[in-house]
């Protein structure tokens, strides 16, 4: 039971539209049929770096989240 909350928990995540995450390639496949030429390379960058950087912040805040809790006692 706690390996299929585990699973569904990280494949919702996955999806979420972050660009580093699959989520995030569905919305710039979306675009790029949209517009009906692909996404420039530089623009692609920036949002991947973005994307990775909001992961990295994400990271950081949970870390601290559980510390604080684990040191609170």
């Amino acid at each position: 039971r706690i390996m299929a909350i585990i699973s569904i928990s990280l494949g919702v995540f996955n999806l979420l539209p972050i660009p580093i995450l699959d989520g995030g390639h569905v919305v710039l496949a979306i675009i790029e049929s949209i517009r009906g030429k692909p996404v420039p390379a530089q623009a692609l960058q920036i949002s991947l770096k973005v994307g990775m950087s909001l992961l990295i912040l994400l990271i950081i805040f949970v870390v601290y989240n559980d510390l604080s809790k684990v040191l609170a006692f």
